[in-house]
């Protein structure tokens, strides 16, 4: 009875040796992916801040809050600036403002665009944003 059985247990633990090493390989490739979007997603959220400091820049450029004549519109590029704070260290932005007027009303269209990190990291965001 014994000698059927004999040779069964070496098959049996190369393929369950097999198999664990396949998903063991999966599952490290999906960590992986997920490691390098996450790195990705917060370039993109850093992009996208460098772009709205922009905006908010160049809109204290083009209608200062305490009433002063502000910025031409026609000077090229608008506003840009590369930021050297903690968040945003190595971003930097750059709006360009184009204006209209209808109806003796003046209407800005400021376009920001953010850029941060380099290579295969690099995440650039562009937000427009009107005012009149």
């Amino acid at each position: 009875m014994y000698r059927k059985q004999q040779g069964f247990g070496l098959p049996m633990a190369l393929f369950v040796v097999t198999v664990l090493a396949i998903i063991i390989a999966s599952m490290s490739s999906v960590q992986t992916d997920s490691s390098a979007s996450v790195s990705l997603q917060v370039q993109a959220h850093r992009a996208f801040y460098a772009a709205e400091s922009g905006t908010e820049a160049a809109l204290n450029l083009l209608l200062p809050p305490d009433g002063s004549p502000g910025r031409a519109c026609a000077t090229a590029p608008f506003f840009s600036a590369a930021f050297n704070v903690d968040g945003l260290r190595g971003c930097s932005t750059s709006v360009t403002c184009e204006s209209v007027t209808v109806d003796t009303v003046d209407y800005f269209t400021l376009t920001s665009t953010g850029t941060c990190g380099s290579g295969e990291d690099a995440a650039q965001r562009i937000l427009e944003v009107r005012a009149k």
